[in-house]
């Protein structure tokens, strides 16, 4: 905001409204009208107010006398300092609580403060703007005060037109003077229109989340975090200047990523409710080509307790602003809240046009996806066969193709349960020559052939030749500008290998090319048969069903014995399942706590636990030697309390972005000591209330431990766990194992990792697959725990999410990876990696709305759990007994008869065996 000068001030054209008010009323007393006026006695700070160049703060109630002036009366007042113009005040945003011809009565408690002669005037103003930004100011009243004791300031005004905004404020003092306000109220005893729309105190309106959100009243609510900032109406000689508005800001002289722009909103946002931030931003600087610009939210907890909430991040430029955008929900209420954009590297400006926070809109749930015409297990690839030589295809780049024998007749493997009725291959290959890139390879454009939202299983066989090592063969698609992955193999000798993926399009695109490509310049690549076709989910469930009724339950019978054993017979019986026994878990926070839903969800639907970050050693030891273990425990408090086992996530992690700078600042001797001191400070003082232990995550994908201490290192942190806790089962863990689109973590290489590591003597006791998984196909997850399940150690799926922007989608993605987990005898686990929206790390992968709704994908959840419980009635039979089959738990049983019910309860273990239970009556 341009400022005034006093002698501008004094030039102003009011009109003028100054009369006495119809009633005198001290400012204390008790109104029927609701006050215009949100905090109007400072009991929120300055919450709403805004200064105008100057500065304020709130004197608490019974602090005394500012500077001697104004008696302690135990209220609130605040103080408006370092004017140094007339018109610099204090001012609040009313335009939302007022109507046009309505009669408006002011008053207000206020004093000065400082070094002036006699008396000072303090005048009360509306400003009114227009939308065509023209201005004008309503004079309401003015008082002449002293700099002893406090003084009423009385008026009124009524608008005969609404203005685009009416901002209501108190100036008037001397430059170098204190204007101090005790309390404003604004009522009109006649108007009703506010009052009827006005929502509870309890609530803030959208619009007052973010104060001064387009910088009209230039830096206003805002400070920097950790730099300057400065308020524009453009930069870079005219270059660069504001999207919408009249301003924007800089956070500049930044010298941290974390540096920034901020506002606080403490006591604006309410916990759990849903709230939508969405800023315009872009950089600025010498090397400002590119960098991720963040929206964050630092909360501070009544314990001082803090947390950093990730609410969006966009990549920004120095060419064009761009929208950033994001959600966040608090589950519990904090004593302090304050959010910032940071992220660009230090010497980067963040420029800010706007920023708003709105309560999320619900939209309403999209429809499942209508697939006209979809034709499962059919190949949608020209030629497959080549019978007519390359037509179809063509190179991609400037290599050569040719028709060559000698490749597989069979369909692959991992196709033949899923393609449809299908013919041998041919025998014939695409053989690609004078390769001089790892992109170039066959291609076929498939864009009229494939349909938004359905699963493709991609199938084919791959070889190479005159190569001099391993080379990674994947099937990829262009889609428009995106490179999706469609399946990878590592191929390393003259042998044909199969290679399986799946895809599926969610967004209409322009084209849509699939290609074989991989291997080095000057490597040759040969592709015999490959397929992509459309699966039929729901004709595997048939299948899986079936196989989950041979290895999931179990024949009982349940044998009764009592007194009069002759009165049993015919005796009406009623079987009801109250828990499946196998393992249903989920990740859990420590800020999920706080919400009373959340908890209430989890412990209804969840048998098993494992924890975000708060075991993690970057969580329980950030700082050398200051070690954080109350979430840890409070979680774990948690989940005994509600008889939930728990797994241990994750004494290391190998990959070394996760690794804290002051593990990787330590020598060799040191930093073994420090291993050493996690092994035993973690799992002494956890001995036996973790079921499972994580003990190197993604062995696959990292090698920070082992490349500093050598290769035993892995060998002996298993070793080192087990002494520490014999009891807990010890597991490997990774992702991208089950899905056949990482050639670093498929199954045939994560069996040879564990082999090795029992070679070494390590004790792995169980095989976690993380299940982080894109559009599944049942025969491909399948056949990756087939291949795992040689080694006959238990395999669980430790992570799993999937990811659809259409949750009817995502819940089929779900149901895949849950029925192959719960048919398939080597599983004996699986747990979810969150299930509430805002807080899993992928978007779009959860089962239950942010403020709680449950979604398609939650539905499903809760569905397949109520089909894993079996139910059954019928009559004892003429021995004593009635038989069921029914799944591994706990049980009731009823036994009615025309006088009595007897309730008796019974569990299913495992076994092959029919269990014969004997109940007495």
């Amino acid at each position: 905001m341009k400022g005034l000068s006093a002698s501008s001030f004094a030039r102003r054209i009011f009109k003028s409204n100054s009369q006495s008010p119809k009633e005198n009323r001290e400012n204390t007393g008790s109104y029927d009208a609701i006050n215009v006026i949100l905090n109007h006695d400072f009991l929120e700070e300055l919450h709403l107010w805004r200064t105008n160049c100057c500065n304020a703060f709130v004197v608490p109630a019974g602090s005394g006398n500012y500077k001697g002036t104004a008696e302690d009366v135990g209220c609130s007042y605040a103080v408006v300092t370092n004017r140094t113009e007339c018109w610099q005040g204090l001012e609040q945003d009313i335009t939302s609580r007022i109507s046009a011809g309505c009669d408006y009565t002011v008053s207000a408690c206020v004093g000065v403060s400082g070094t002036f002669h006699g008396s000072t005037d303090v005048l009360a103003t509306l400003r009114l703007v227009y939308q065509n930004a023209d201005r004008d100011y309503l004079f309401i009243s003015k008082k002449s005060v002293t700099g002893e004791g406090w003084h009423m300031l009385e008026g009124s005004f009524s608008l005969s037109t609404k203005p685009d905004q009416v901002i209501f404020y108190l100036e008037g003092p001397s430059p170098g003077s204190d204007l101090l306000i005790k309390s404003v109220i604004i009522t009109s005893p006649g108007c009703t229109d506010y009052e009827s729309s006005r929502p509870t105190s309890s609530c803030i309106d959208d619009e007052e989340i973010i104060v001064n959100a387009n910088f009209d009243y230039s830096l206003n609510s805002w400070s920097g975090r950790g730099c300057k900032v400065v308020c524009h109406d453009c930069m870079a000689d005219a270059n660069i200047n504001p999207t919408s508005g009249k301003y924007f800001a800089s956070a500049t002289e930044r010298t941290q990523s974390w540096n920034g722009i901020q506002q606080d909103i403490t006591g604006r946002i309410k916990r759990k409710l849903a709230y939508e931030m969405t800023a315009i931003v872009r950089l600025y600087g010498h090397n400002a080509n590119s960098a991720d610009v963040r929206g964050t939210l630092w909360v501070q907890a009544a314990d001082n307790h803090e947390q950093y909430i990730g609410i969006a991040k966009v990549q920004a430029t120095d060419k064009d602003w761009v929208q950033l955008q994001g959600k966040f929900l608090l589950n519990d209420s904090p004593s302090k809240a304050v959010i910032f954009l940071e992220g660009p590297p230090p010497g980067t400006d963040i420029l800010l046009n706007n920023l708003v926070v709105n309560h999320a809109v619900k939209l309403p749930p999209p429809p499942p996806p209508v697939v006209v015409n979809a034709v499962f297990g059919v190949n949608i690839i020209t030629n497959t066969h080549l019978n007519n030589g390359t037509n179809g295809w063509f190179p991609l780049g400037n290599c050569r193709m040719s028709v060559q024998t000698g490749s597989p007749h069979i369909i692959p493997p991992m196709a033949r349960d899923s393609l449809g009725s299908h013919e041998n291959l041919s025998g014939r290959c695409i053989a690609v020559t004078n390769r001089t890139e790892p992109w170039m390879g066959p291609a076929q454009v498939i864009t009229d052939k494939v349909k938004l939202y359905l699963t493709y299983q991609v199938s084919a066989w791959v070889k190479v030749r005159h190569a001099s090592g391993p080379q990674n063969v994947s099937v990829a698609l262009g889609v428009d500008d995106q490179w999706v992955n469609g399946g990878q193999v590592e191929v390393s000798d003259d042998q044909w290998h199969e290679i399986g993926g799946s895809f599926r399009i969610e967004k209409q695109a322009a084209k849509v090319m699939v290609y074989v490509q991989g291997p080095g310049a000057g490597v040759d690549l040969m592709v015999a048969g490959l397929h992509i076709f459309p699966v039929d989910r729901h004709a595997r469930f048939n299948h899986l069903k079936r196989q989950t009724e041979k290895i999931r339950k179990r024949d009982v019978i349940l044998k009764f014995s009592g007194s009069d054993s002759v009165s049993l017979h015919g005796m009406s019986v009623r079987v009801r399942q109250q828990q499946n026994s196998f393992p249903f878990g989920s990740c859990i926070c420590r800020t999920n706590m706080d919400n009373e839903d959340f908890n209430d969800f989890f412990v209804k639907n969840f048998n098993w636990a494992v924890f975000g970050n708060e075991l993690k050693w970057y969580s329980t030891e950030a700082q050398r030697g200051k070690f954080n273990y109350r979430d840890a425990d409070e979680l774990l408090d948690f989940c005994l309390r509600h008889n939930i086992q728990v797994r241990g996530h994750c004494i290391f992690w190998e990959v070394e972005s996760t690794v804290q700078e002051w593990i990787r600042s330590l020598n060799n001797n040191d930093l073994t000591t420090a291993l050493q001191n996690r092994l035993s400070g973690l799992l002494t003082r956890y001995k036996g209330k973790f079921k499972h232990y994580d003990v190197n995550n993604e062995m696959m994908h990292g090698s920070y431990y082992q490349e500093r201490l050598g290769k035993d290192i892995w060998a002996n942190m298993f070793k080192k766990a087990h002494q520490l806790d014999p009891s807990a089962i010890l597991f490997v863990n990774d992702y991208h194992v089950e899905d056949g689109c990482d050639t670093r973590s498929s199954p045939e290489k994560y069996i040879e990792h564990i082999l090795d590591l029992q070679d070494q003597g390590a004790p792995v006791g169980g095989i976690g697959i993380q299940g982080h998984i894109d559009c599944p196909v049942g025969p491909i997850v399948c056949s990756a725990l087939d291949k795992l399940s040689i080694l006959g150690l238990p395999i669980w799926f430790t992570e799993v999410d999937v990811s659809s922007n259409n949750e009817h989608v995502r819940a089929d993605d779900l149901e895949v990876i849950l029925r192959e987990s719960f048919a398939h005898p080597a599983v004996e686990g699986v747990i979810l990696w969150g299930f509430w929206e805002l807080f899993m790390s992928r978007e779009n992968a959860h089962l239950v709305n942010a403020e709680g709704e449950l979604n398609e994908a939650g539905k499903r959840y809760l569905a397949l759990k109520q089909e894993w419980l079996s139910h059954a009635h019928g009559h004892i039979d003429d021995q004593g007994q009635f038989s069921f089959r029914g799944f591994h738990g706990s049980y009731e049983v009823d036994l009615v008869t025309a006088s009595m019910k007897i309730t008796k309860t019974f569990v299913v273990d495992k076994g092959d065996d029919a269990l014969v239970i004997s109940i007495d009556i």
